[in-house]
């Protein structure tokens, strides 16, 4: 298992604010990968209207829900499950297949090794290449991929990194992993900021391959993580209803379950985000472009990782510089693979990125 230095989390403001001396409602985080845009429109206008919902227990089955969600992901209701967040799907599917030996696609989420190692199960690594600019390189992957393997989890886009695997691609990973008797879980947490969201989603694919289960959840891109609420979509029923009988009755409460049906319905808030976040993607890409001291790649989520080129300036210095001014970057060298000369930030609304960008470029310019 790959050792973990201490860090500071997206959600760790009451840290910061203790260590730093600013008020954690001070602090703008570029860390924490939430849509800018806040909660749905819908959401903050209309959830008042369903208090009462709290007085009665949620449908067990969360049928209206998943319906929801069934439409705004295209697929069939009955493919999907629902759960308190996308972390308890992780550890049930975990817990549910119990891999003795599992192949972590990397540098990404330390999450999942943290899940197989409560389940006694070792956690490889792939190693995305710096090189490739961790790219997927599918011909290594391949040959990567022993019998011994039971689990392949992989991040789509994948975080730190920001790069994304199109479907076509996953479609031979599939391939190769049924032929081997592996089963495939894949993270698409970031999948709806990619600027070829239908194009990169696996959703699709859960109707040929049931050796698939895709996670997702509305933490990050309908920036509403204090609702935990998740679902998995998988054309495995057996499989989905072995995950279902893992758990707790009820793990998402009435509130969580109307406000997901609300938001999945908002178009306009989700058009919104997606033009947000294409457009300060590119528009940053821009300026990062006239920086000779840093090298970026090319982001396909709502992030982007940094690699610092200057050997005086590490990246505790720039998030240093840049919590000072009550603005919070992630600082990257605790990632498998990744060192103190990466950061990685998101992307927020204009005057939020420029401030940011001042702040880093000035420090790189010196």
């Amino acid at each position: 298992m790959i050792e973990h230095k201490e860090h500071f989390h997206g959600s760790d403001l009451e840290k910061i604010e203790a260590i730093y001396g600013i008020k954690k409602e001070d602090i703008t985080s570029f860390s924490a990968n939430v849509n800018p845009l806040g909660i749905s429109y819908r959401l903050r206008e209309g959830l008042m209207e369903h208090i009462d919902a709290i007085t009665t227990y949620p449908d067990r089955e969360y049928t209206s829900l998943r319906k929801c969600i069934a439409e705004y992901t295209g697929t069939d209701y009955r493919n999907i499950l629902v759960g308190n967040g996308s972390t308890e799907l992780i550890s049930l599917v975990i817990q549910l297949k119990h891999p003795k030996k599992a192949l972590i696609v990397g540098p990404t989420y330390s999450e999942y090794e943290h899940e197989l190692s409560l389940e006694g199960g070792r956690s490889h690594y792939f190693r995305l290449k710096e090189s490739d600019d961790f790219q997927l390189n599918i011909d290594e992957l391949k040959q990567a991929l022993d019998r011994d393997i039971d689990l392949l989890v992989l991040c789509n886009p994948n975080n730190p990194t920001s790069s994304q695997i199109d479907r076509q691609s996953m479609r031979i990973i599939l391939d190769t992993c049924k032929e081997k008797g592996i089963f495939v879980m894949v993270d698409e947490t970031y999948v709806e900021f990619s600027e070829k969201a239908d194009q990169i989603t696996s959703i699709p694919l859960t109707n040929y391959y049931n050796n698939i289960i895709i996670l997702r959840g509305i933490s990050k891109f309908f920036a509403a993580p204090g609702l935990r609420l998740g679902y998995a979509i998988c054309g495995n029923h057996q499989l989905l209803q072995e995950i279902d009988s893992k758990k707790n009755p009820w793990t998402i409460n009435s509130l969580a379950a109307v406000a997901g049906e609300i938001m999945f319905q908002d178009k306009e808030y989700i058009e919104d985000t997606k033009n947000l976040i294409s457009s300060e993607r590119e528009r940053i890409c821009r300026i990062l472009d006239t920086c000779p001291s840093i090298k970026y790649y090319p982001p396909h989520g709502n992030f982007i990782l940094v690699r610092i080129l200057r050997d005086d300036v590490t990246s505790m210095d720039l998030f240093e510089a840049a919590i000072r001014k009550g603005l919070m970057i992630r600082d990257c060298s605790t990632f498998p693979f990744l060192d103190n000369k990466y950061i990685r930030f998101c992307f927020m609304n204009p005057s939020d990125n420029d401030a940011l960008l001042d702040v880093l470029l000035e420090q790189l310019n010196k």
